[in-house]
């Protein structure tokens, strides 16, 4: 979600806008339902336009889920190089997208294409909500835990993946995690102690997480050592793999990030690492922690983990 101003001033039923860098906008059509709408598209991450179509879908359905919604409705959004790109190539792409829909019970019922220079594909999802139930990105509050609900990474297997350097038991766990639909987004909309939610995605934990810190001016504790990373990940950014991406996020965000002196370069990157359909940021009570976890256990998410606490303080974040 774009930065912007607060326009929801000039309407009222605007609930969720561009004043907190949210994951959608969320507009109220009655007492007890509101809209919640947003889009993503990109160009692929991996080779396969198969597979390129279901991170795609998944991605952009994923912003739904972090407000708390159920998805209801999609318009595919496709980018082609006409001439280019062989038209099985093509129908493969939106197959993926259609199977990853039909897996979160929801239709695609139109899109748009255009000529572009590259492939680009992805979807505008639209999903609803009771109003009291949305979970914005800045209502955390002093004292809550962070969950975090899948395993860092994906943007370090992606750059491996570029070079030719990924094996397929790696590749494998990387499309796994890409395509695991954000669902325990739905049940937590209806945790009162569940008090802030995001998905971390191109801007890394530190960029996405900070956005929960300037929203709720608080203060955030991470512990490293307590995060979930991909197994494949480690060994590769050690061997120096990371996206571009990765640095221009760190660029963005370390005048408000508070890093251990001396710390190995690769532990930075794994922060700042950008998570195409990276997984749910939850700040809640910490008696419902319990709870909390178990709603993405049950959810099939093996990797969700407590990663730190908000705290009183400048919005910032320190890592230990």
């Amino acid at each position: 979600m774009l930065a912007g101003t607060q326009i929801g001033k000039s309407y009222p039923d605007l609930l969720v806008g561009n004043e907190s860098s949210d994951d959608a906008a969320v507009y109220r059509i009655s007492d007890t339902q509101a809209l919640v709408a947003t889009t993503d598209f990109f160009a692929p991450i991996v080779d396969d336009p198969y597979d390129f179509g279901r991170i795609a879908a998944t991605n952009a359905i994923s912003d739904v889920y972090a407000m708390g919604a159920r998805p209801i409705l999609a318009l595919a959004l496709l980018g082609v190089p006409l001439g280019k790109l062989p038209m099985e190539a093509v129908q493969r792409i939106l197959a993926g997208g259609h199977d990853v829909c039909e897996k979160a019970g929801v239709p695609i019922g139109g899109g748009h294409s255009i000529d572009s220079p590259e492939p680009l594909y992805g979807l505008v999802a639209l999903g609803l909500i009771d109003p009291a139930k949305v979970k914005r990105n800045d209502r955390a509050r002093a004292g809550d835990v962070l969950i975090l609900g899948k395993a860092l990474g994906i943007g370090i297997l992606g750059a491996a993946l570029k070079k030719g350097e990924l094996r397929d038991k790696s590749y494998r766990q990387m499309l796994e995690t890409a395509t695991q639909l954000n669902t325990p987004g739905i049940v937590l909309a209806d945790r009162e102690s569940v008090h802030a939610l995001t998905d971390v995605t191109g801007f890394g934990l530190l960029g996405h997480l900070l956005e929960i810190c300037r929203g709720s001016k608080l203060q955030a504790h991470v512990i490293f050592d307590a995060l979930p990373i991909l197994s494949a990940a480690r060994h590769l950014v050690e061997a120096g793999y990371a996206t571009g991406a990765s640095d221009r996020n760190w660029g963005s965000c370390q005048h408000q990030v508070n890093l251990p002196a001396g710390w190995p370069e690769w532990r930075r990157k794994i922060l700042t690492d950008p998570q195409t359909s990276g997984g749910l940021l939850v700040a809640c009570d910490a008696a419902a922690a319990p709870a909390v976890l178990e709603v993405f256990n049950r959810e099939g998410f093996q990797h969700a983990t407590i990663i730190g606490r908000l705290d009183h303080g400048e919005p910032s974040i320190v890592v230990t």
